[in-house]
């Protein structure tokens, strides 16, 4: 006790410890995250890059020659067949030749109704493209023609009369051609936008449970892809387009190429702020974050083929926005999300 109170008494005791005693704090490694990387929404990225790819130009001969010679040779063994059956029984020869005639018709309008669908499509892109070329001129006679195609093409369409009357009223007050688009755009095409937007809700939130709840492998891919071409296609009919197969094929290779070329699929951090921000369960469980984060491209995807099926062009502050999208269709789904 006397040795203890001595030292005490002496001050604090220095102990010089030498450099090669230990590792530093400094240098020790991050905590690692436990809940692990954060989700990218792989399968939108994969199943947008494969309907964006073009086919090659042998894929494109490879494809023509093969419907050529699988078309040659069932029309010769239908031609043998029925000759056959003819020759050996002349009332079933000739029903079945009454069969391959009602399915050659019917054929046929199937390919009369593709023409038309593309041809309306491609109507509705040359209204785009005449509003642009109004807005970008201010030229006021070309705006009224644009808006006289456009209350043509919906003349039919109960659900814009009201639009169309309100229009009909309003026109002749607007002096520029940015008035008269922008109320064409508000009365004609508003409750339009509407639907679309609710369509494209609807397959942000079915993708987003698809993923996070089916576990199978490329289940997810095939379902963000489906989900996606059934969502451009009824967005193209509620503007008019009424697509066919071949017209759908187009609308969403144009869609998509559009957004891996603007980089709109990649998922950026402030993305997965805003759209993992308040949702716990996605940061904890990868599977039901990507079910999120692939909600939320589709939510993209959406808002891309609205601007492509859309007889106008956007005025300012009109375009949806793809937040307000994510916040209507997946709030409180998975724990709940914020915006």
């Amino acid at each position: 006790m006397d040795a203890g109170r001595a030292l005490m008494a002496r001050g604090p005791v220095l102990i010089d410890l030498e450099e090669d005693a230990g590792p530093s704090v400094a240098d020790a490694p991050p905590v690692p995250d436990l809940g692990g990387t954060l989700p990218r929404g792989q399968a939108m990225q994969t199943a947008t890059r494969i309907a964006a790819r073009p086919p090659s130009r042998l894929g494109r001969w490879f494809l023509g020659l093969a419907a050529a010679l699988t078309g040659a040779f069932a029309s010769l063994a239908a031609w043998e067949v029925v000759t056959a059956l003819i020759a050996r029984n002349a009332v079933l020869g000739w029903g079945l030749a009454g069969l391959t005639g009602a399915f050659l018709a019917v054929l046929l309008l199937v390919i009369l109704r593709e023409i038309a669908a593309i041809g309306r499509l491609r109507k509705i892109d040359g209204i785009r493209q005449a509003a642009d070329t109004a807005l970008a001129d201010q030229d006021l006679k070309a705006a009224r023609a644009v808006a006289a195609q456009l209350t043509a093409l919906y003349k039919g369409r109960e659900d814009t009369r009201w639009g169309r009357e309100r229009f009909a009223g309003l026109q002749g007050d607007q002096m520029d051609a940015p008035a008269l688009l922008s109320l064409a755009g508000t009365e004609l095409l508003g409750p339009l936008d509407a639907l679309a937007t609710r369509q494209v809700e609807a397959a942000a939130r079915q993708v987003a449970t698809v993923t996070a709840l089916v576990p199978l492998a490329l289940a997810d891919v095939v379902a963000a892809l489906a989900a996606n071409l059934r969502m451009i296609r009824q967005i193209s009919q509620i503007y008019g387009g009424r697509a066919g197969l071949l017209g759908n094929l187009r609308l969403a290779r144009a869609v998509t190429a559009h957004l891996v070329a603007t980089g709109a699929v990649a998922v950026g951090d402030d993305m997965l702020e805003s759209v993992l921000g308040g949702s716990l369960l996605g940061r904890l469980s990868r599977r039901f974050g990507e079910g999120v984060v692939n909600g939320a491209l589709t939510a993209r995807v959406g808002v891309a083929a609205m601007e492509v099926c859309r007889p106008l062009p956007f005025a300012t502050g009109k375009r949806p926005k793809v937040r307000d999208i994510i916040r209507s269709s997946l709030s409180g789904l998975f724990g709940g999300t914020k915006s």
